[in-house]
């Protein structure tokens, strides 16, 4: 990413409002809103709420990749749930819902491809999110090392080989080792931000 300071863009269709004003008093030297905060009912937060407030964490976005090694086709998901986790040994991690019907055949794969979509890439973003379907209908891809699809336009690839997976709630951590990996495209990132999809721009 740029060194320089960016702000967020939407394009058309996914316009992202901007959170209203509140005022802050100050607290033990820190900050604090003065807007209601919603606490856990019986143990049990809002999930709605939850994912509302979480939704203002800016994330990146990945198309996980592999061939399905039982029909040989190709397969993949998208996921913001995309993280580093190791230099050494080389580890990432991500997020898969046990809902997941794709999930399955990627991992019989023996390698995985992590694909970081550019900003111009929400619509293989939301191809890849489907469910059912030829979710490469349309795509050009190419091959990584590993065997699996680099999409067109991706601005990195990462070929990985799971090592462990965590059972979290409604998801699986997945836990995978970094192969090889390389940059693929120029430009800028796909944003996923308060339900909304974008990109950065340097300001002028």
């Amino acid at each position: 990413m740029s060194t320089h300071a960016a702000r967020l863009i939407t394009p058309d269709g996914c316009r992202s409002l901007p959170a209203p004003h509140q005022r802050s008093r100050i607290r033990n030297g820190a900050a604090m809103p003065t807007g209601h905060s919603h606490h856990s009912q019986n143990g049990q937060l809002d999930s709605r709420r939850f994912r509302q407030v979480l939704g203002r964490f800016a994330t990146g976005v990945v198309a996980i990749t592999a061939v399905d090694p039982m029909d040989g086709q190709p397969c993949g998901l998208a996921a913001n749930s995309f993280t580093s986790v190791s230099l050494d040994p080389p580890l990432v991690a991500f997020c898969v819902a046990y809902t997941s019907t794709s999930w399955p055949r990627l991992r019989g794969a023996k390698a995985l491809t992590v694909n970081v979509l550019a900003e111009h890439q929400q619509a293989v973003c939301a191809q890849l999110a489907t469910k059912g379907g030829d979710k490469f209908a349309g795509l050009t891809w190419t091959v990584s090392p590993g065997g699996n699809p680099v999409l067109e336009g991706a601005l990195a690839w990462l070929d990985c080989a799971v090592e462990a997976e965590h059972p979290a709630g409604d998801h699986v951590i997945v836990v995978a080792r970094v192969l090889q990996l390389d940059t693929h495209a120029e430009g800028g990132p796909l944003v996923f931000f308060r339900g909304g999809y974008g990109g950065f721009v340097e300001p002028s």
